[in-house]
């Protein structure tokens, strides 16, 4: 039984980078709309004429093991044009095979600027939904469906342009080594609207499926991750590659959908994997760490977050000091008096519906008649550690969505206990980071909760506090855990001393 329940909990480990991969080819697919410009910074978009209805098929790999294929359809529909994006992704996690799906369909007008979209997500038994319409420079959002719809306001700083304008925009078009085009992208996943820049670093040629093509490699960077596309002298997009060996190859209709590796592929959770010397033994019972990091300043990371709460960051050293657990809480329940700076922390969010009708009364009944926030927090986060199903899950996490699946990664234990703490009135927020398990650390996810001082939980792995191997580098929400997306690849560690016993 033992092992058992150790597979369990580990096949959950390294959840928080797999919504990150999500992010990533979601930019790919989606692609963006580019603007010649002698000023690549400033940001515009060209109207173009669309007659008849058009599709692109790419086959999606990781490595050299095909994983899935997406599908954009453009149609016209009046003055403007109807968008119809599927991803079908088959990934590896820890051994299980896990299967996605994912719908856009947005209407943009002739400059291809976002007017409404609908996202849907399908990922076994987990469905998401997401909907959003602009108004202005504002994005008016919707989460769930029927009595579980919630609604967000999203500021933008312009207006949102989408991507499948770019073979558009370069049908006809001459090239030139060193033409620079700027281009605005906009990610539903993360509601991230990011200015970026692409150039045209040279021409050669390629090969898909034994044909060479000539054509032009143009080169752009997200999230210091760089990212490559081939464009053929007609315009048309032939490869694109990115993240952690993600690579998309145009196809057809007829070869797009076909052998699918599935649990032939990579096992993602591994790839991700950082692996450290030397081994920690009893790592669940550390209570102090200390490691040398390197490659922040090669992916650009703010290392601001490292120097916080009960880590120590100076030079490349990082110390961290397992917090002791209030034996009860600075306050009691319900919080009136909220410190400034923890307000945030109490609201609901896109993904933390805290303010659910069924989230609020699923925390009362677990909660009952606990004031102190320590015990109301531990309460809540052995419900959540006893009672979601410990699976890796391909899927946007939503709070909501896991109440009612009771399935999910780091991800969604992370995201339920959230809102669960929120509900309750306790101030509660995401952190996406690093763990320790089985020799290596693997990309997570876990709590922390304001009860009178912050607080680490994990409900993946019932700590409260967590043990000294959690390595903080975000918190947040996904808009903010896109900001580790550099670090994939690039970070490396090693143990320079560890100890059971608490360090002053």
């Amino acid at each position: 039984m033992k092992p058992f329940r150790r597979r369990q909990v580990f096949n959950c480990l390294g959840g928080a980078v797999v919504v990150l991969w999500l992010v990533m080819i979601g930019l790919l697919i989606q692609k963006t709309h580019f603007q010649q410009t002698d000023q690549p910074n400033e940001i515009s978009s060209k109207k173009v004429s669309v007659k008849e209805t058009g599709r692109d098929w790419m086959e999606i790999y990781l490595k050299d093991s095909k994983v899935g294929y997406s599908m954009t359809q453009i149609d016209p529909l009046g003055d403007d044009f109807l968008i119809w994006e599927e991803v079908v992704l088959n990934l590896t996690l820890m051994g299980q095979a896990s299967a996605m799906r994912t719908n856009i369909r947005s209407v943009v007008d002739r400059e291809f600027r976002l007017k409404h979209f609908t996202l849907r997500i399908e990922s076994g038994i987990v469905r998401f939904q997401m909907s959003g319409k602009v108004e202005g420079l504002r994005m008016l959002i919707g989460t769930g469906e029927g009595n579980q719809r919630k609604n967000h306001v999203i500021l933008l700083s312009g207006p949102p342009v989408t991507g499948a304008a770019m073979s558009l925009f370069f049908k006809g078009r001459p090239l030139e080594t060193g033409d620079s085009f700027g281009f605005l992208m906009f990610d539903p996943s993360t509601m991230a609207q990011k200015g970026v820049v692409a150039t045209v670093a040279g021409r050669e040629s390629i090969v898909i499926n034994r044909i060479q093509y000539p054509a032009f490699r143009l080169e752009t960077e997200m999230w210091g991750q760089k990212l490559i596309f081939w464009v053929d002298e007609a315009g048309e997009v032939l490869k694109e590659k990115g993240f952690m060996g993600l690579t998309l190859i145009r196809s057809s209709a007829a070869a797009a959908p076909r052998d699918l590796k599935g649990e032939e592929a990579y096992d993602f959770y591994e790839m991700a994997a950082i692996d450290v010397k030397p081994k920690l033994r009893h790592a669940e019972r550390l209570t102090y760490l200390k490691l040398r990091v390197e490659g922040l300043e090669k992916a650009r990371f703010d290392a601001g977050m490292l120097s916080s709460g009960r880590q120590r960051y100076a030079g490349d050293i990082l110390e961290i000091v397992q917090e002791k657990r209030p034996q009860k809480g600075g306050y009691l329940l319900p919080l009136t008096d909220v410190p400034g700076d923890t307000k945030p922390y109490l609201s609901p969010g896109l993904n933390v519906q805290s303010d659910d009708r069924e989230i609020v009364k699923q925390a009362r009944d677990i909660v009952g008649d606990t004031r102190d926030p320590v015990a109301a927090a531990a309460k809540l986060m052995a419900w959540v550690y006893t009672h979601v199903e410990k699976r890796p899950v391909l899927s946007l996490p939503s709070a909501v969505e896991v109440l009612k699946t009771r399935v999910g990664d780091c991800n969604e234990h992370a995201v339920l206990l959230t809102a669960l703490l929120r509900a309750k009135g306790i101030p509660a927020r995401e952190c996406v980071g690093l763990v320790y398990a089985n020799d290596r650390f693997f990309y997570h996810a876990w709590t922390e909760a304001y009860v009178g001082e912050w607080i680490s939980m994990d409900a993946t792995l019932n700590q409260m506090p967590t043990d000294a191997t959690h390595f903080k580098l975000v918190q947040g929400g996904l808009d903010r855990q896109t900001e580790i997306i550099p670090l994939i690849g690039n970070l490396k560690l090693s143990v320079m001393d560890y100890g059971y016993n608490s360090i002053n």
